[in-house]
């Protein structure tokens, strides 16, 4: 089973990442579970504004795009700013959009039997705001979304210390990654077993 995780930090490399910290977390928890896992920091790419699938020379999606049709599992992990999620993770769930019209051999939209999570940091709230937006998305694309298929990490309203600067809450979010992970997992080999069909006509 193959997984891809999608860090959407608005930090290039080599810059450090709260997201990616925490989604190292899961990621772990995956790996243990004996799926193998691609990251991808979506701000390190060429990601042009639009709904297609390739939209032209120098573009970077293409190559996401491969990736995501080769794993079962989906993890967008995304920063809180101003209580949304970044603009990075808009452009990919943007691109994502071309997925809609995409369909397999059996006329299944190329999302259909994969499932998806999220994973969300910040130092002010609004995490459950984002969950839901990314999940919504995820869910209108075609993904499962499992129960409690998401983990979060903030301190609450206001300005204040970043994921790596604080050991507060680490805890509860460390053991909700693990139990987001094992319900990606388990919902996953659900849906090898009994897949979904195409929706019906």
């Amino acid at each position: 089973m193959h997984a891809l995780v999608i860090n959407c930090t608005l930090k290039p490399s080599p810059q450090t990442s709260n997201t990616e910290a925490l989604a190292g977390a899961v990621i772990t928890a995956l790996q243990g579970y004996g799926v193998e896992v691609d990251i991808v920091r979506a701000v390190d790419l060429n990601l042009k504004p639009g709904v297609e699938t390739d939209m032209g020379e120098g573009d970077d999606w293409p190559a996401v795009h491969d990736k995501l049709l080769a794993s079962q599992i989906l993890v967008i992990a995304s920063p809180t700013w101003l209580g949304r999620p970044s603009s990075v993770a808009q452009r990919v769930l943007e691109r994502m959009d071309a997925m809609l019209s995409e369909t397999d051999d059996d006329n299944r939209p190329v999302a259909y039997n994969r499932v998806a999570g999220v994973l969300v940091t910040g130092n002010e709230d609004g995490a459950h705001h984002v969950i839901s937006e990314i999940s919504g998305a995820l869910g209108d694309i075609g993904y499962t979304i499992p129960g409690q298929a998401w983990t979060y990490w903030h301190l609450g309203p206001g300005p204040g210390p970043d994921y790596l600067d604080d050991d507060r809450g680490h805890d509860w979010s460390l053991s909700t990654g693990r139990a987001m992970a094992s319900n990606l997992v388990h919902t996953a080999q659900a849906l090898t077993t009994s897949p979904l069909p195409a929706p019906p006509s």
